[in-house]
């Protein structure tokens, strides 16, 4: 059981975590600590917020209506296999131990973030001269960052994001948009596989869970108001940080 000192911190740092999230930031640098805060154990906080975050799929899909008008066929194209990605990537989580990415997590952020900051510059090169030679780097990269989001998950979004914007459209709105949605079909999948075989703390999920709502639903506004740069800027700065914090102390 939760107190309401408890159920009012987790609301509270849901709305800030979905406004982030949807925004294009890193979910989980709110939403794990608040967790930890209360007293959940580690594996539990991971788990319970992955059960939590399914609810910045609606949010985050009703926030962003106007980027995601006409991208029903791209986004029934991919959902199957992010799907898929993120139910093996549960599979893992409940087979395997914990640490077995706990090394290779910070570098593939800091890879992710690098890529945020050059996004404009290699979405160039990758134009004049990569060519049809790219064609089999959006399933790799949905498919692998889908696994990983499913077995450990905090930093995905700006994974795919970076992935997005230099393979599908560069512009921020749009491609946060459909990063959102994507990585909200694996969160489903995550969930439900979590809710049946993981140790979720109900009691936090819920008011969590509302808060991710809340924010998430006005989060896809700041991407129409603040420059796509200060955004790339900002999310690229984050996943520096998080990389840094995985590193010196790994989940």
């Amino acid at each position: 059981m939760t107190s309401p000192a408890d159920d009012l911190l987790l609301l509270a740092a849901g709305v800030i975590a979905g406004a982030v999230g949807s925004a294009g930031g890193i979910t989980s640098l709110i939403s794990y600590p608040a967790l930890l805060a209360i007293g959940v154990p580690p594996l539990p906080a991971n788990v319970t917020q992955a059960v939590a975050f399914v609810t910045c799929l609606p949010g985050s899909a009703l926030g962003s209506r106007p980027e995601l008008r006409g991208q029903g066929p791209w986004l029934r194209r991919w959902a199957a296999l992010t799907a898929l990605g993120g139910a093996a990537g549960v599979a893992l989580l409940l087979c395997t131990p914990g640490h077995i990415f706990a090394r290779i997590v910070p570098f593939l952020l800091a890879l992710a973030s690098i890529v945020l900051l050059l996004q404009p510059r290699l979405s160039l090169w990758q134009e004049s001269r990569l060519g049809e030679g790219t064609r089999f780097l959006l399933p790799c990269g949905l498919f692998t960052v889908s696994v990983y989001g499913g077995y450990f998950g905090a930093g995905s979004g700006v994974m795919v994001l970076a992935l997005l914007l230099l393979t599908v459209d560069q512009s921020w709105a749009r491609a946060n948009a459909l990063k959102n949605v994507i990585l909200g079909v694996a969160d489903v999948v995550a969930a439900i596989g979590f809710a049946v075989f993981g140790p979720v703390r109900w009691a936090a999920a819920v008011p969590l869970a509302l808060g991710l709502f809340a924010g998430s639903r006005f989060g896809p506004s700041l991407t129409r108001r603040i420059p796509g740069a200060a955004l790339r800027v900002a999310a690229a700065t984050a996943g520096f940080g998080l990389a840094i914090e995985l590193w010196l102390y790994p989940r």
